[in-house]
C-alpha cells in the first residue's frame, strides 16, 4: 500500500551549503527507497511531501526526525494513495523566489507562509499546484 505523508518543521542553523546537500542525500537515498516528493522551504520551515510504500515512507520520516537541522517536525497529513503525485522525481525543492512568492501566499491564510496552519486540502492543492507552476531549485 502506498501513503502520501506530508509535514512541516523548523530550520535551524541552515545554509545553502546545507540545503543542497539535504536534496543530494534525499534524491539518493528517494531512489534506492522507491520514495517520490517535494521539498519547500520558506519562512524557514520545510514543508515536505513523501510519496511510496508505507514502510518506507515510515523508516524515512523517523529517520528525518533525527535530523539535527530542523525542530518542531508535525504530520500535517497523512493518507493512502493509488497513485504518485510526483512521478518525475526523486525529491524537488522549491523555494521562497521571487517568481513562486505568489504560489506561497496563495495558500497561506497570513502574509508569512505558515504550512502549519494550512489544512490537509490546502496542502494537498498547494502540492499540486507546484507540480505545474513553479521555478525549481536543483
Amino acid at each position: 500500500m502506498m501513503i502520501r505523508l506530508i509535514y512541516a518543521s523548523r530550520a535551524i542553523n541552515l545554509g545553502p551549503a546545507d540545503v543542497k546537500d539535504i536534496l543530494a542525500s534525499s534524491r539518493r537515498n528517494n531512489q534506492r527507497l522507491a520514495i517520490t516528493g517535494a521539498l519547500s522551504l520558506s519562512n524557514g520551515i520545510f514543508l515536505q511531501c513523501l510519496e511510496g510504500e508505507r514502510a518506507a515512507v515510515n523508516a524515512l520520516y523517523h529517520h528525518i526526525l533525527k535530523d539535527k537541522r530542523h525542530i518542531k517536525p508535525e504530520v500535517l497529513s497523512l493518507e493512502e494513495i493509488t497513485q504518485r503525485q510526483f512521478t518525475a522525481w526523486n525529491m524537488g525543492l522549491i523555494a521562497a523566489t521571487t517568481e513562486n512568492s505568489s504560489l506561497f501566499l496563495k495558500y497561506s491564510s497570513t502574509a508569512e507562509f505558515d504550512p502549519y496552519s494550512m489544512s490537509a486540502s490546502a496542502l494537498k492543492e498547494f502540492f499540486s499546484e507546484i507540480t505545474h507552476n513553479t521555478r525549481w531549485l536543483n
